[in-house]
């Protein structure tokens, strides 16, 4: 998997404004969380889905960032969470064991 890291708000008008073009995922992380842990390790040993972003965060180190999430895209906060972000709105949102590469390639099929 190829993460791309989270660790700025202005990364999120980059992420909104990309997503216009080809689907963008946010997988929000606690790296003090095993149940994180292992739905990261599920993502990063799957095949991942095609003509998509990844974006990583950390959101013990960069809670700020996971509240403007919430805030912009009208999600509660989960952790961890994956965010499917098309036409600069999340479309999809799944958290704890419900993640999966599988699920999140039939969500952007549709």
């Amino acid at each position: 998997m190829n993460w791309i890291e989270l660790k700025e708000k202005e990364q999120l008008e980059k992420i909104k404004e990309k997503s216009f073009e080809k689907p963008q995922a946010i997988f929000k992380h606690s790296t003090r969380c095993s149940i994180s842990a292992t739905a990261k390790n599920r993502l990063d040993t799957s095949n991942p889905a095609p003509d998509v972003d990844f974006y990583f965060l950390d959101l013990i180190r960069h809670r700020d960032i996971s509240n403007e999430i919430a805030r912009d895209f009208h999600v509660y906060h989960e952790s961890p969470q994956l965010l499917l972000i098309r036409n600069g709105e999340c479309v999809y949102d799944e958290s704890h064991m419900g993640i999966s590469m599988d699920e999140l390639s039939r969500q952007i099929e549709e």
